[in-house]
């Protein structure tokens, strides 16, 4: 697509590393495409991808950072903590949530210089208060949802009909109505929004994120459509909402120094430990090797952590690890030493505590299976990768993924848990263990063992990962992204 000189987007992430790293994909995406993009965030916030985009730019891209002060001291936040994942404390959600309304002014500062004067916003929907910036200066507004439209369409059904409150026990199973398929769910499985707790702030900006989705000009999705046609349809008949699915956005890193760099901290993307980890990989079998990753805040109780660890010890089958988050650390590294778990499986099982070229793993011929907390950007980058899935959903959109990737798409087997252990909440879960060593183990083995059935399921993998492809480049995801662009300068 040729060079549009007057167009420019401006890019608005929520500070996590699962919402900041999609939209950045994304605007890299737009960015190719000849269009002038910005993306604004905060200082600490711009260092996990700004080698990425100085990348792009050095390619030509018309893309740039601009970066806007992040409020600690008036919003009672440590100076350093910018983002939701380096919190000392989760008593300092409010706070956060406090600081996400005080960066209204610096960005109306920051959009009154900007040239040429942007065309469109495309913000996290969790920042509400962009919805009156671009109110003031009537920019066309676009909300990012970070999930999908299986995600979209659950909670507009459930919002419609209320059928969780036909339910008197949090275990009872209910039908969500209105799908194209038949997907049950428990209340205890529901997002906080369905199950608002005694925290009146929280539960405000809830209904604010909710409130501000009136009056968008449509939605991008991290998604393509060949993967959940029915639900995309579907969303946009019920709701009249324009929706592009433009997924999925992490193909943006081709080569292997971006899947190295994505979401590292490390200018150079933690290069020897990454090799190291590659060389490993290259002595493996073709989908041999099951990877875990939690996610990015991850917040499992040390104890379920350590059921997990003796899951992948029983199974044989070579592993890696990432222990993400300070959440239970001590405690989960105490068991580690005591137990000599690492001396245990050595050779067959790597543990990386801390940020890993996520990516970039999955992406390599020797990974059989990803056992996840079915966050969707670990979702669909497993997809991507033609990977199946073992599922151990924990909160928010978890559950739904799990539905999909288990009963819809067919491609992964479910770890068995079966209540909501939302974030921040943790210490609050008295059980401590929703699954033992013996269901994590029989879950991998699902996926990995032979026969029939696990053949059919790694086929399907691999076929949605081919389509995965076909959509980015050049398919249905490359024309909803021309679409995008041809509806934003018809409204300028």
């Amino acid at each position: 697509m040729a060079p549009t000189p007057n167009l420019h987007f401006l890019f608005i992430p929520l500070m996590a590393p699962g919402h900041i790293l999609p939209l950045v994909d994304m605007a890299k995406l737009l960015a190719r495409r000849g269009v002038k993009v910005t993306i604004v965030t905060t200082p600490l916030n711009a260092i996990q991808f700004r080698t990425n985009i100085e990348r792009e730019i050095q390619f030509g891209s018309p893309i740039q950072i601009e970066l806007v002060k992040f409020p600690n001291v008036e919003a009672g936040i440590p100076l350093g903590c910018e983002n939701l994942e380096t919190l000392p404390s989760m008593d300092l959600r409010e706070n956060f949530l406090t600081a996400l309304g005080m960066l209204q002014q610096p960005i109306e500062e920051l959009l009154e210089k900007l040239e040429p004067f942007p065309s469109c916003i495309v913000h996290d929907k969790n920042i509400p208060c962009v919805a009156n910036v671009a109110t003031k200066f009537k920019v066309p507004r676009i909300i990012f949802d970070g999930t999908n439209c299986v995600n979209l369409l659950c909670n507009h059904n459930l919002h419609a009909s209320k059928v969780y409150d036909t339910v008197s026990g949090d275990s009872d199973q209910f039908i969500i109505p209105g799908l194209p398929h038949k997907i049950e769910m428990k209340k205890s499985q529901l997002p906080m929004i369905f199950r608002p707790g005694p925290n009146q702030k929280l539960n405000a900006l809830r209904e604010r994120v909710k409130e501000s989705e009136v009056g968008v000009h449509g939605i991008v999705v991290n998604s393509f459509e060949e993967l959940e046609e029915e639900y995309f349809k579907e969303y946009q008949r019920v709701t009249g909402h324009k929706v592009w699915c433009v997924g999925p956005v992490s193909l943006s890193n081709k080569d292997e120094v971006e899947k190295a760099q994505r979401g590292s901290k490390n200018s150079n993307g933690g290069e020897i430990e990454t090799q190291q980890y590659l060389k490993w990989l290259d002595s493996c079998p073709e989908g041999s090797v099951i990877y875990v990753c939690l996610g990015s805040l991850n917040r499992v109780t040390p104890k379920q952590l350590i059921e997990i660890g003796l899951g992948l010890e029983a199974t044989k089958r070579p592993f890696i690890w990432v222990l993400r988050g300070a959440y239970g650390r001590d405690e989960i590294e105490k068991w580690l030493l005591e137990e000599r778990y690492e001396e245990r499986v050595k050779g067959r099982g790597i543990l990386i505590r801390g940020w890993a070229p996520q990516v970039l793993i999955l992406s390599h011929r020797a990974i059989g299976a990803f056992l996840t907390h079915c966050g969707w950007n670990s979702t669909l980058e497993s997809i991507c990768a033609g990977v199946p899935l073992v599922t151990f959903p924990m909160f928010a959109d978890q559950f739904y993924n799990e539905k999909f990737v288990v009963q819809v798409a067919k491609i992964g087997v479910r770890v068995g848990t079966e209540v909501a252990v939302h974030f921040g909440d943790e210490d609050k879960f008295d059980e401590g263990v929703q699954v033992n060593k013996n269901q994590v183990k029989e879950a991998i083995e699902n996926v990995m063992g032979e026969g029939e059935e696990k053949d059919k399921r790694r086929e399907r993998a691999r076929k949605y990962g081919d389509l995965a492809k076909k959509a980015i480049e050049g398919g249905s995801s490359y024309l909803n992204m021309s679409m995008l662009i041809k509806d934003i300068i018809h409204v300028n």
